[in-house]
């Protein structure tokens, strides 16, 4: 089907049109399983909502602003991709959706989140990269069972200090935003093992090297003076990673997952759940 005539037919309501963006998608799938990605809908057809025994609904690259109450309905979802749609705002009907375990919200126009995110307290994975968030909303502290933040390409200036009791935490990813500072809480998270502040004005990092779990730090494209100071068999992605912790210095001239495998670096593909 061709993207101008998806396009078209997601304006028109009726069922037969709707059919036809589902094409023919009466029946229940046997994975469990609807990818409904790069269709160009504007809304989430309601029919989606019936099979109630879905595991992963994938909706990435869409029109979407909204969902339909409807959605409710599907108590067994793990996995929803919302991310590469228009959301201003999260859709409360999602905070309903209580066995999620991992939520793509990445590449929308969010500037917060709903206090009844704390709701999911079965996530475990956590995209909001590429938003309009200035700061990181503070009920994301409240996701005990969190094990990957994505925030990164967004506007963040700090962290709250409430993010150090998210001791399930292993990866944070934080390029590409404002941050002139290396965040202290992170230096409070001795359960962090992949940290990424790659893309930021940083200019001082502190050590890290009491930091027993971490296996990966990414500082590369910051204006630092320095690298930051990691324990033996950590590995460092940026400047003079290579040479000593500290830079060399002459006459004051410095010289140039599935949830349970952590990913050293970005994942390209969207992880599953346990």
């Amino acid at each position: 089907m061709g993207n101008s005539l998806k396009a078209i037919l997601a304006f028109v309501p009726s069922n037969k049109c709707q059919k036809y963006l589902l094409e023919d998608l009466e029946e229940m799938p046997v994975d469990k399983m609807v990818d409904l990605s790069g269709r160009q809908m504007r809304r989430l057809p309601v029919h989606i909502c019936s099979f109630r025994e879905l595991v992963k609904l994938y909706l990435s690259d869409n029109n979407l602003n909204h969902l339909p109450p409807e959605l409710e309905q599907l108590q067994n979802l793990q996995i929803l991709a919302l991310d590469f749609n228009n959301f201003k705002a999260l859709p409360l009907v999602v905070c309903t959706l209580k066995q999620l375990c991992i939520l793509y919200l990445g590449n929308n126009k969010l500037c917060s989140l709903p206090l009844e995110l704390r709701l999911l307290q079965n996530l475990k994975t956590l995209w909001i990269e590429s938003n309009c968030l200035q700061y990181l909303p503070e009920v994301v502290c409240e996701l005990s069972l969190l094990k990957m933040l994505h925030a990164g390409s967004n506007a963040l200036r700090s962290l709250p200090r409430q993010l150090q009791g998210l001791q399930e935490l292993r990866t944070i990813w934080l390029s590409g935003n404002l941050l002139s500072e290396f965040p202290p809480v992170l230096l409070d998270m001795p359960f962090l093992e992949v940290i990424d502040v790659d893309r930021n004005s940083i200019r001082f990092f502190p050590s890290l090297a009491h930091l027993p779990g971490l296996k990966l730090v990414i500082y590369d494209h910051n204006p630092c003076r320095n690298a930051p100071k990691v324990a033996k068999g950590v590995r460092r992605v940026g400047r003079w990673s290579e040479e000593t912790p500290e830079p060399r210095k002459r006459s004051g001239a410095v010289i140039d997952i599935t949830l349970d495998e952590k990913p050293l670096l970005p994942p390209a593909a969207k992880a599953e759940p346990d």
